[in-house]
């Protein structure tokens, strides 16, 4: 057989071999050259610095008939992520009730979840609200922690409460509007007004 025919002859029989050569190959290579798949991302730590702040604001919540039912004022505001807190210097809230009522609070420094129905006043702490009867009710501590929707204020150091021309000091409170209950811890002191005497009324002159 010619040197060529036979040359082709065994190239034939080898081609098949040559073919699944080159396929992988050609396979090596995609997979060498492929971009790698992507690493999954590591879950970043919530930061424990502040996300936002704001100074000299005011923020208003209302109710789903469109009333105004809280009002937050201070210098500055701090939002702390990791917690969902709230940071207020010099702060000033304003609380209304469905019936109405309004509570005043104020302090140097106020510690609050993210919607402000929590707050924890510290410095000159104030709470202004009004008892069963309508008549004011004053609490004053350098701690308070108000809790603006079930209206109950706690505190563990010593507080003074006015009510009506009353003054009332203790070790600490529990107040709660809806229970219609004051409770003062340890030790009291009370300074209270009395009452003006009611006019004694004129015998009826007797008849002829």
């Amino acid at each position: 057989m010619p040197w060529h025919l036979r040359w082709r002859e065994q190239l034939s029989s080898y081609l098949p071999l040559l073919v699944m050569a080159l396929l992988v190959l050609a396979s090596w290579w995609l997979v060498k050259n492929s971009p790698r798949p992507l690493a999954p991302a590591e879950e970043r730590p919530v930061s424990n610095e502040p996300d936002y702040t704001m100074a000299q604001f005011a923020l208003e919540r209302f109710d789903a008939q469109g009333r105004l039912k809280l009002r937050i004022e201070g210098a500055t505001l701090k939002h702390f992520p990791a917690t969902d807190r709230i940071e207020i210097e010099d702060a000033q809230i304003r609380a209304i009730s469905p019936d109405g009522r309004v509570t005043l609070a104020r302090a140097k420094l106020a510690l609050g979840n993210g919607d402000g129905s929590e707050v924890q006043l510290r410095g000159g702490a104030e709470v202004t609200a009004t008892d069963a009867n309508g008549q004011p009710l004053v609490m004053r501590s350098e701690f308070l922690h108000a809790f603006l929707v079930t209206e109950q204020v706690r505190s563990h150091l010593p507080v003074e409460v006015r009510l009506g021309g009353n003054a009332l000091r203790a070790a600490g409170l529990d107040y709660d509007h809806g229970q219609r209950r004051l409770e003062l811890l340890g030790p009291m002191r009370a300074e209270l007004t009395p009452r003006a005497p009611v006019p004694a009324r004129a015998a009826p002159a007797p008849r002829p």
